[in-house]
């Protein structure tokens, strides 16, 4: 079955029925474009603010990855828990987060999501539920599992996504936190972003089984793998594994193949990578993909596509004011947020 709305395209009086996909709606396919973009453009323009020094410590950048940022996102519920590794600008972004409070973030002012306090890699919001991004491989994979044992416990029915990197799935945690939320039935999903290096080592080369989602068969985890440059991919198959872990109790395991554009980090000159791979990576970029997609459907035109594309530009660039003229976290709150008694900060035992 199909959708039927009408949809005006390219002049005032050119009116063209478009056909939509089952279960497709014509607003959350162009809000999809708008956040893959979003992502994009804000990732750039992090990239740059690096270079610049606006941005300091560590920085690693969804570029590349937009659509498998959104289709996870899109596949989860607001009730839902996120937790991520340290390349999670974009999630945060599209879990709700705005691209200011993320920006101020990188910049280390007060008004950032975690108060200036966290940086690149340690988002923070619990109203969205975005629980942090995590600088440790894998270190946020126990807490994950934490989480969905307190779910468990109490009763409800929330799930725990918990994203990785390649790398992560062949470190300890990684099999620790498999074998624990099968033991305890609990309801997580596991989703896993192959881009297809672990810094510098190809999945390949880094693990005796490189199609990952085949190592939960060890703990018999259920588990998918999905084409990552496709948002409607990862969310049809997000969806399908959230419904299983929320309805099965039960974990998951689901993998997404990815490219990454640039290095490992911002200041990773990526020497590692034959530059045709690289070019042949980049020819798959999901952004243009989707945009073609939505102009085979007739549901933009390229008026359309150029009005998205301002409207991102005044995004990222508000978002970037924003960071500037926000202020710096204020010296005597230095101790604030810790874990240490306030004696103990302040020198007296």
């Amino acid at each position: 079955m199909s959708t039927e709305q009408q949809n005006r395209s390219d002049g005032p009086d050119s009116i063209t029925t478009v056909t939509l996909p089952e279960n497709e709606d014509r607003d959350s396919l162009v809000d999809y474009y708008y956040r893959m973009l979003l992502i994009r453009r804000f990732e750039e323009k992090a990239g740059e603010m690096y270079n610049r020094a606006r941005i300091g410590g560590y920085c690693h950048l969804n570029l590349g990855e937009e659509a498998t940022v959104v289709g996870f996102c899109a596949g989860l519920e607001p009730r839902d828990y996120v937790y991520t590794n340290y390349r999670e600008h974009g999630y945060a972004i599209d879990r709700g987060i705005s691209a200011n409070a993320v920006m101020a973030e990188l910049f280390g002012k007060e008004t950032g999501c975690s108060r200036g306090r966290g940086g690149s890699m340690h988002l923070f919001d619990l109203e969205r539920r975005f629980m942090g991004g995590y600088g440790i491989v894998g270190g946020q994979l126990p807490l994950a599992v934490g989480a969905a044992f307190a779910i468990s416990y109490r009763g409800s029915d929330e799930v725990v996504a918990c994203q990785m990197g390649d790398g992560t799935t062949n470190g300890g945690p990684f099999f620790e936190s498999l074998n624990l939320a099968i033991l305890y039935k609990l309801p997580i999903v596991f989703f896993i972003v192959n881009n297809g290096y672990g810094m510098g080592t190809t999945a390949e080369k880094g693990s005796a089984i490189a199609e990952l989602y085949r190592k939960a068969c060890a703990f018999n985890i259920y588990s998918e793998r999905v084409d990552g440059n496709d948002v409607l991919a990862v969310r049809n198959a997000m969806k399908r594994v959230v419904k299983k872990a929320r309805e099965e109790h039960e974990p998951v395991l689901l993998e997404a193949t990815s490219f990454r554009f640039r290095g490992h980090s911002v200041v990773d000159p990526d020497r590692y990578r034959d530059e045709e791979v690289v070019r042949r990576g980049r020819e798959r970029d999901p952004i243009p993909a989707f945009a073609q997609y939505l102009q085979d459907l007739h549901i933009l035109s390229t008026q359309d596509l150029q009005g998205i594309e301002e409207r991102v530009e005044r995004d990222v660039d508000e978002s970037v004011q924003f960071a500037e003229e926000s202020p710096f976290p204020p010296l005597e709150s230095l101790y604030d947020y810790i874990y240490a008694p306030d004696d103990f900060a302040h020198g007296r035992r």
